[in-house]
């Protein structure tokens, strides 16, 4: 197991935080609709009480994403789930967005909150469970660290990401490799192919699986083009 302060632990912790930061964006603007119809004096206690549920339910379920992984085939799945995720990151967006109905009870708004949360954050714990490789601190610190970031710069977020939108994209980048190692690291994948070739293998697969995502987010995105020009 690293140390808190080694290279591998820290660079696992960044990915983890960019890879949550990526995927939150919609998280975040749930807890500030929820909010907008609160009192002013317990807007902040309800974004604040709305991240910490946030955090405690993302623990909680990644916790449990992360034991299922060891059943074989499971990670095959989850890997596949990422990929999908990874690609949809890419996909141009549609204009539409569901309502959050505002909340005027400080006590309702949070519970709107952690609800959203747990239906919206699948994504996002499966990516920190392959992120982490089952390290419980770095699933934990990086939930803890990233969550109330969010929270709390999620507008500086969005503004960096429309700004560099290459970070969207290193970010697909980053979810394709982690895909690539979770689907080497199955338990029944290990079985089959044998532990020396996983570990031959395991690297240049995730290589290819971030090309791949890479390659079909351009595609669509270039289809999206076309399909624009040809309605304009």
């Amino acid at each position: 197991m690293d140390d808190l302060l080694s290279p591998g632990f820290l660079l696992a912790l960044g990915q983890i935080i960019w890879i949550n930061a990526l995927l939150s964006g919609d998280n975040a603007v749930v807890i500030a609709l929820a909010c907008r119809g609160l009192p002013d004096n317990q807007k902040k206690i309800g974004i604040l009480a709305g991240a910490a549920a946030a955090v405690l339910l993302r623990i909680i379920f990644t916790a449990l994403i992360v034991v299922l992984l060891g059943v074989p085939y499971l990670k095959v799945i989850g890997a596949a789930a990422l990929l999908w995720i990874a690609v949809d990151l890419l996909k141009p967006k549609s204009e539409d967005n569901a309502e959050i109905a505002e909340s005027s009870s400080l006590l309702k708004a949070v519970g709107t909150i952690a609800l959203a949360d747990i239906i919206m954050s699948l994504d996002n714990v499966i990516a920190i469970a392959g992120a982490a490789h089952g390290d419980w601190r770095l699933i934990i610190l990086g939930l803890l660290i990233s969550v109330p970031l969010i929270v709390a710069g999620s507008a500086l977020i969005l503004k960096i990401i429309e700004r560099f939108p290459a970070v969207v994209w290193l970010g697909a980048a980053l979810l394709g490799f982690v895909a690539g190692e979770m689907l080497m690291s199955d338990a029944a994948v290990l079985e089959r192919l044998g532990e020396p070739f996983v570990h031959h293998w395991e690297r240049p697969v995730a290589i290819l699986a971030a090309i791949a995502v890479v390659g079909i987010g351009f595609f669509l995105v270039r289809r999206h083009r076309r399909k624009d020009s040809a309605g304009t």
